[in-house]
């Protein structure tokens, strides 16, 4: 049950600012953001011990690339391939269009229902598989959008998409020049209004910071930026930037990844 959000403004000098968390039992363990993989040195990227795979990633190409369990698919199963073995296949290309277009020549029955965000500095793709065998690609729309284990932006199901989706919209944007960051580091630390609910574990439906009893919570956090590219002949290229909270953000500092 992670959250993504993807403010997209193709004009801009930072045209893609993504806000994630990282939902997961706790006592699965994993490595924060590295050049973990020694087949794919160009990936940055989080690492799920458990399977080798990961949950979010960027390369140095500029691609991002993020996978989530679709509602009521926590969890491996024994017949089906690792969920996060996408994100890495995606990452092994130049750009989101072509990562988009590959995974979706791929059998979804071969794994869990899952949506991805792919998305580089030009354009950015939402994959759904619902489990039917296809795998859907749909553009992302300019603008701020949100996925969580349902569709994109899908108030009707979600209750943490219908509350937290006007916040970030009415929310001061990121912005990586000043290092400002901090509006959308508080909202991905809310922890929510409604009450806990003991049909799912003491879960806030509507809470971005997940909480409950059996051990299943937000467990990392990641603010990430990709710049445009240069329009003057002496514009320097930007670098990316990642800032990962190691841990539920409203407790742990948001730091630089390495890119």
């Amino acid at each position: 049950m992670c959250t993504v959000i993807i403010l997209r403004r193709p004009d801009h000098e930072w045209p893609v600012i993504i806000g994630a968390n990282r939902d997961e039992m706790n006592n699965r363990p994993w490595k924060a953001p590295a050049r973990h993989w020694e087949d794919r040195p160009d990936v940055i990227a989080g690492m799920d011990e458990t399977a080798g795979g990961t949950w979010l990633g960027i390369n140095e190409d500029g691609v991002v690339a993020a996978v989530l369990n679709r509602y009521g698919t926590l969890g491996p199963a024994d017949d089906k391939r690792s969920r996060g073995e996408l994100p890495l296949e995606a990452l092994d290309h130049a750009d989101a269009i072509d990562a988009a277009q590959a995974l979706a020549e791929l059998d979804g029955t071969a794994y869990r229902p899952f949506n991805m965000v792919i998305a580089d500095n030009r354009d950015a793709y939402w994959l759904a598989n619902r489990g039917e065998g296809k795998i859907e690609i749909t553009d992302i729309p300019e603008g701020l959008s949100m996925i969580t284990a349902h569709d994109l932006n899908d108030k009707a199901n979600s209750q943490r998409t219908k509350r937290n989706l006007p916040r970030f919209i009415s929310a001061p944007p990121p912005n990586p020049e000043a290092d400002d960051w901090f509006a959308w580091q508080a909202l991905l630390a809310d922890t929510g209004m409604m009450e806990p609910d003991p049909a799912h574990h003491d879960i806030r439906a509507d809470a971005m910071l997940v909480r409950s009893n059996i051990g299943f919570e937000t467990i990392c956090s990641s603010l990430i930026g990709l710049p445009a590219i240069p329009t003057q002949k002496n514009e320097l290229p930007r670098r990316p930037v990642w800032l990962f909270a190691n841990g539920q953000p409203d407790s742990v500092p948001f730091l630089p990844v390495e890119i």
